[in-house]
């Protein structure tokens, strides 16, 4: 086996640079619960990515937990690196500087994987940014033998084929033993001398099972436009790459030590995931579809995680989090007793926006039992019952007012409701009424808390259909249409004499909306649309500063003319049943047939009940992926925290 030669690290050319450019902190490593490890005692050398700004990346709670249980095995580094901001990205390129590690500095083209989440799409072109800044070819076809490995995980890999290929291959569904799985393989064709090179590395993943290698699928097109059919391109590669599953979440802790960041960013607590999966069944939520089935981490494991975090971060906010936080079987305890062990220290504790049907204002007064009692937040996300009907939420507008009057009557003056524009069926009066319910809310809260100080903001997104979910087939609205609904909640709202001044509205137009879905629902032919938006200058295309409607358009009617498809045939048309999509080959678990009835059902308002409580809906996840629902209540308390007396 040859010898590796360890790099040398980049940090003394890149110092001189960084008082030149905005917030050089995030660039200088050396946080609190970092790991630097020495690179050459190592045998297996992973990069991990968050591709966007450290601000944005660095609290991602997956890299977190993969970052910590690579590294805790001898044989392994991982190292971080995010998308480098424009400023600095100039000038490493005037200096010839590469896409560098935070732990050492290191290349990044010295490693042996690049593993990069993806949690939206609109972080594709910043893909192709750290490729190109550190040195490595594009396009998987053109890598080398001394290339990484480039891994793509996140949600967004459950159709990894817009970047297809720009990757080697991609992880779907849960990383932690996919990751170590991973490495082994290579570890083990490392020792035996890299036999077959590159190629045959990616066969052996291929043939594992463990990742989806798009290099050995072969996809072809029908005359229309449509796929006609993908196929593996070499024996012994699985038709149907499945996700992964990770179930007894007890048994993963982690993060036990997430790293602290030095420069600010988007959040700063002590995370711990207290379930993974949802199965509420909101049609268009593709991440509660693709992370059945829901598995609980038990109140023990929790407060060990809560106890063990905060020690090692000194972090004064615990955020419990999951999809639907307060669905948990077990919340009011979790939330009680960890209010109780802490009260003395200031430490808070937050839920992420709370279903109205699972939130009482016991829950609530536990939250803001030892921090601020700021607003609070739900997610309606239809503007009518009508609406909520066909994407399968469960509320109704007087649950919603039942919820929001126990809460102002109990001290809460603000409230937070979040809306999606652009859903199926929807019509202008969906929307606009939106308006008459937030009008209904402060007027129930004013009577309710007794005074006219009261909030309610609305936050509206456009809807994307988004693979694996029952509106996969789905229609996108039009920009047009979603702005021009979107104005016409704004002028109700300020025409409302009473109560308009009382609610504020947060929107975003639907320009970014539609090339979130171009890049959601697209398949290998988008990829030249990526690299002709990157090589005309877009990054950060989640950013609005950055982010250019303009350029997207332009590129995708000059790259897809060639197909005969352009924009509008990947976003505003609705798909047949019998059409083959990008990822039909990619087994979420999900029976498509049964898909196709739930968008069928939502069609025609037809409610689904969450399997949790009301048995098995024959989604075909359990059977198919060999998993099943993993809940409470287990009847236990926390754990007492050690308490060391001090001498006298």
């Amino acid at each position: 086996m040859s010898v590796e030669i360890a790099p040398s690290s980049l940090f003394s050319r890149l110092e001189p640079l960084l008082a030149r450019v905005a917030k050089p902190v995030q660039y200088t490593g050396g946080e609190l619960n970092s790991q630097p490890k020495p690179f050459a005692d190592t045998e297996v050398r992973w990069v991990l990515m968050y591709p966007d700004a450290y601000e944005v990346g660095q609290p991602n709670q997956g890299l977190a937990i993969l970052y910590e249980l690579l590294n805790e095995r001898d044989w392994i580094c991982a190292e971080r690196t995010y998308t480098i901001w424009p400023d600095l990205a100039g000038l490493m390129r005037e200096h010839d500087i590469p896409q560098f590690t935070l732990e050492n500095h290191l290349p990044v083209a010295a490693f042996d994987l690049l593993g990069v989440s993806f949690s939206t799409e609109l972080g594709y072109t910043n893909l192709l940014e750290s490729l190109d800044l550190a040195g490595i070819p594009l396009r998987a076809a053109d890598r080398g033998p001394e290339h990484p490995l480039v891994i793509a995980g996140g949600h967004a890999a459950f159709n990894p084929e817009p970047v297809a290929p720009f990757i080697d291959a991609a992880v779907l569904g849960d990383g932690e033993e996919a990751a170590v799985r991973l490495s082994e393989i290579v570890r083990q064709w490392k020792a035996e001398g890299r036999p077959g090179g590159r190629d045959q590395l990616l066969f052996r993943l291929a043939r594992s099972g463990v990742a989806y290698v798009p290099s050995c699928y072969d996809v072809s097109y029908a005359p229309d436009g449509t796929i006609a059919s993908v196929v593996p391109s070499r024996d012994g590669v699985p038709a149907r790459p499945a996700k992964h599953t990770l179930m007894e979440l007890d048994e993963w802790p982690y993060p036990a030590r997430p790293i602290v960041p030095l420069a600010e960013t988007v959040h700063e607590r002590y995370s711990v995931e207290i379930f993974r999966g949802c199965t509420r069944g909101c049609r268009f939520c593709q991440a509660g579809m693709i992370t059945r089935p829901v598995r609980e981490r038990t109140i023990e494991t929790v407060g060990r995680m809560v106890e063990a975090g905060l020690a090692a971060t000194g972090l004064e906010e615990v955020g419990l989090l999951s999809l639907s936080s307060a669905d948990h079987s077990e919340i009011g305890e979790i939330t009680h007793q960890l209010a109780d062990r802490y009260a003395d220290d200031q430490v808070s504790l937050s839920l992420p926006s709370t279903r109205v049907d699972a939130f009482n204002i016991d829950l609530a007064g536990e939250l803001s039992r030892n921090g601020r009692r700021s607003g609070l937040t739900f997610a309606p996300e239809g503007g009518t019952d009508r609406m909520r009907k066909v994407i399968n939420k469960m509320v109704s507008e007087d649950d919603l007012i039942t919820t929001v009057a126990a809460a102002f009557s109990q001290g809460w003056r603000q409230v937070k409701l979040y809306f999606m524009c652009g859903l199926p069926t929807e019509t202008d009066e969906d929307v606009t009424a939106i308006a008459d319910l937030a009008a209904r809310v402060i007027e129930t809260g004013r009577r309710a808390a007794g005074t006219r100080d009261i909030r309610c903001t609305i936050s509206i997104g456009g809807f994307v259909p988004k693979p694996h979910t029952p509106f996969q087939w789905a229609a996108q609205a039009d920009p047009d249409t979603i702005d021009r609904r979107l104005h016409a909640l704004r002028d109700r709202i300020r025409e409302d004499k009473r109560y308009g001044r009382a609610i504020g509205m947060r929107y975003h137009d639907g320009k970014p909306g539609m090339i979130e879905g171009l890049l959601s629902r697209g398949d290998r032919r988008v990829a030249d649309v990526i690299e002709a938006v990157w090589r005309d200058g877009g990054h950060f295309d989640g950013w609005s500063e950055h982010f250019s409607y303009q350029r997207w358009v332009e590129c995708a009617e000059r790259v897809l003319a060639d197909h005969g498809v352009d924009l509008a045939w990947y976003t505003t048309r609705e798909r047949g049943q019998a059409e083959i999509l990008p990822w039909d080959h990619l087994d979420s678990g999900l029976d498509r047939d049964w898909l196709w009835q739930d968008w069928q059902d939502a069609v025609g308002g037809a409610e689904v009940e969450d399997c949790r409580w009301s048995g098995c809906y024959d989604c075909g996840v359990c059977p198919t992926m060999g998993t099943d629902i993993q809940i409470g209540p287990t009847g236990r308390s926390l754990l007492p925290l050690t308490v060391v007396k001090r001498s006298a």
